[in-house]
């Protein structure tokens, strides 16, 4: 189970303590005339309906071949109050530059699950990014021909500085694959679909991801969104 816990998470980790979604909801937005792509990609994950949002709860699994891992949240983003559940304890906690060891190790957790679960999202919220456009890119798993928009963390801040992600996205600007690029490498650290959308309260979100070979599966259960 260590392998889970702290292996696979660290490979993934983004921002600390990224962008207060309330801030860019689709009121900034609207104020453009012109919406870019990673604003059109956002619009259909939900951010309009996004400020509504009181209470996110879910349980983050990853099953990879007979291995199974699981931790589950009550997440307020207005708030920023977190409480964490794995197999050993819960933890509650607010979000702040200031954590101490124990909760800065459960936040890192928090903030890699949620980002598998809001990326497209992001795309908008994050600051420190810069953000890159390629029409009719090859996806790696489905070989389809997509367009791929590309977020690279710049900044200093953040558990991993310098990571970079490919999404390639349908006409409909939903998310169909993503790769995920340590230190911004040429070379793909992991390439997993986006599958199983669920339109929950207005949010439409992924569910399950999986990579080529299906062995590797990172998928979401009892999820609630509140308003």
């Amino acid at each position: 189970m260590k392998y889970f816990l702290f292996l696979l998470p660290l490979s993934f980790m983004f921002l600390a303590c990224p962008a207060d979604p309330s801030e860019k909801s689709e009121d900034e937005i609207s104020q453009t005339e012109t919406l870019t792509t990673a604003e059109r990609i956002a619009q259909a994950h939900g951010l309009d309906n996004w400020h509504e949002v009181s209470e996110v709860n879910f349980t983050f699994n990853v099953d990879r071949g007979e291995q199974h891992f699981e931790r589950s949240y009550i997440w307020r983003p207005k708030e920023k109050k977190i409480t964490s559940f794995t197999s050993n304890d819960t933890l509650t906690y607010v979000q702040s530059k200031n954590l101490d060891s124990i909760k800065k190790q459960r936040d890192q957790a928090f903030v890699n699950d949620s980002y598998w679960l809001l990326a497209p999202l992001k795309l908008v919220w994050d600051e420190g990014t810069s953000i890159s456009e390629e029409n009719k890119s090859i996806a790696p798993i489905s070989k389809d021909t997509l367009n791929k928009i590309t977020i690279t963390y710049t900044g200093d801040g953040g558990y991993t500085p310098g990571d970079a992600y490919d999404f390639y996205y349908q006409a409909d600007f939903t998310i169909q694959e993503w790769v995920f690029r340590k230190g911004n490498d040429t070379v793909p650290t992991m390439a997993t679909t986006f599958e199983d959308y669920k339109n929950i309260n207005g949010m439409n979100l992924p569910t399950m991801h999986q990579d080529s070979t299906g062995a590797f599966k990172l998928y979401f259960t009892n999820l609630s969104i509140k308003k």
